[in-house]
């Protein structure tokens, strides 16, 4: 990788740090629909908002590869910390730590009479976020999710911090 003209090493690292982060990203939103669309494994509602923040990191690390500011670096860590933290609620939901949103996970259905079983039954979402569909290692792809963004996060902050010392 070639430097810009001009540019120090702390930038040039610094930009390095924010592309490898944002490519990170990229590549948890593709397995993401690769899951999705060639494993037939559709997402729930978290899993969906799990990939907002990713895709809002991509942008952010292109432009940071542009402006190598501490700025973008850090809004790019707050992308990755944002989606880890759901990542870490939805893996808590499926292991029943935790209630999740009454929209895609289901309740007790103790003393419910027979029409309002019916009517829960009818408006329970065909994919629940409360099901663990897949895992590896013991770990759900939420789960997974939370750690690598975790680790993305990271690197975005190592990425500011390079960024601050350019700055002088």
């Amino acid at each position: 990788m070639t430097e810009k003209a001009g540019e120090g090493n702390g930038a040039a690292r610094a930009r390095q740090l924010g592309l490898v982060a944002a490519a990170g990203s990229a590549a948890l939103l593709l397995g993401a629909l690769g899951f999705q669309f060639l494993g037939d494994m559709p997402p729930c509602k978290l899993c969906i908002w799990q990939r907002w923040p990713h895709l809002a990191a991509v942008p952010i690390g292109l432009l940071f590869w542009r402006f190598p500011r501490p700025g973008l670096a850090l809004a790019g860590a707050l992308a990755a910390a944002t989606t880890a933290a759901i990542g870490v609620y939805h893996a808590g939901v499926e292991r029943k730590w935790w209630p999740g949103p009454d929209t895609c996970t289901a309740g007790p259905v103790a003393g419910m009479s027979p029409d309002e079983l019916f009517e829960k039954i009818m408006h329970t979402p065909l994919v629940r976020c409360d099901e663990i569909p897949w895992q590896l290692l013991g770990i759900s792809m939420a789960g997974w999710n939370a750690i690598l963004s975790a680790l993305l996060a990271l690197l975005w902050l190592m990425a500011a911090q390079a960024a601050f010392r350019t700055r002088g």
